[in-house]
C-alpha cells in the first residue's frame, strides 16, 4: 500500500490456517457466553415463571433467545471489528486484523457487508465457501472480503522507524580533521563555484596539503578536492 505522502507501507496477508484458528478462538468464546447465559437463565427461570407475561410469553421467549443467539454468533464479528479496529477476540489472540482493501482502517459498512455473507458461509459446510474462496484467491479473500473490499492481514507491533537517524547524515568514520580545519574546508567549498578553475585548484590543493599531516591517513587515493569534500561529509 502507498499512502498520500507516498510511504509505502507493506501488510503480510493472514494464510488460511491462521485465520481459521482465529475463528475457532471466536467460536469457543461464543458458546461460553452462551453457555453462561443458559445457566444464568436456568437460575433465573423459576423467578421469571412468577411474572405474569400473558399467553404469548412462550413465542416472546423464543424469539428473544433467537435475537440473543444470533447477535452473538454474528453480531460478535461486526460490534468486536468496529470497537476494535478489525479485530475480534480471535483474530487478536493469533495476531490478525481486518482491513480494507486500500490498507484503510475498516468501516462500519464494510464490516456489516463481510459478516452478512459470513452467514452463508457458515451455513454451507461450516465455511467450506470460506475456506475454496481463500485458497483461489491471491490475497487470500473469503467471499466476503471479495463483497465488503477487506483483507486480513498479519498485525505485527514493529518498532517506529527513527526518522531523525534516517534524515541525519552519514556519519564519517574519525578521519582527525580538527576544527578549525574543517571551518576552512567548508568555506573553500561553499566558494569554489565562483572560483577561477585555476585558483580553485591551487586552492583545494593549499588546504588539503595543510589538512593531510593532521588526518589519521594521508588518503592518497583522493585527490585534493575529493578530499576536502570527503572530509566535508559530501
Amino acid at each position: 500500500m502507498r499512502t498520500g505522502e507516498a510511504v509505502a507501507i507493506r501488510y503480510e496477508l493472514a494464510g488460511l490456517g491462521s485465520r481459521f484458528l482465529a475463528v475457532v478462538v471466536d467460536l469457543l468464546a461464543q458458546s461460553t457466553l452462551v453457555v453462561v447465559l443458559g445457566i444464568g437463565f436456568a437460575f433465573a427461570a423459576p423467578v421469571l415463571a412468577r411474572i405474569p407475561l400473558g399467553k404469548n410469553a412462550e413465542a416472546w421467549a423464543i424469539a428473544t433467545a433467537v435475537i440473543v443467539l444470533f447477535l452473538i454468533f454474528f453480531g460478535w464479528f461486526i460490534i468486536f471489528e468496529i470497537w476494535w479496529s478489525g479485530r475480534t477476540p480471535g483474530k487478536r489472540a493469533l495476531g490478525l486484523r481486518v482491513v480494507r482493501d486500500g490498507g484503510f482502517p475498516i468501516d462500519p459498512g464494510a464490516s456489516i457487508i463481510r459478516n452478512v455473507v459470513r452467514i452463508v458461509e457458515f451455513g454451507v459446510g461450516f465455511y467450506l465457501l470460506s475456506a475454496i474462496s481463500a485458497l483461489i484467491s491471491r490475497e487470500n479473500k473469503r467471499l466476503g472480503d471479495f463483497a465488503a473490499g477487506t483483507i486480513v492481514v498479519r498485525d505485527r507491533g514493529e518498532t517506529p522507524a527513527d526518522l531523525d537517524a534516517f534524515l541525519a547524515p552519514p556519519v564519517r568514520p574519525d578521519t582527525g580533521l580538527s576544527e578549525p580545519d574543517r571551518i576552512l574546508v567548508e568555506r573553500f567549498l561553499a566558494r569554489r563555484a565562483s572560483l577561477d578553475p585555476a585558483a580553485r585548484a591551487r586552492l583545494a590543493a593549499r588546504i588539503a596539503g595543510q589538512v593531510r599531516p593532521t588526518l589519521r591517513a594521508r588518503f592518497d587515493h583522493l585527490d585534493d578536492e575529493t578530499l576536502l569534500e570527503f572530509l566535508a561529509g559530501r
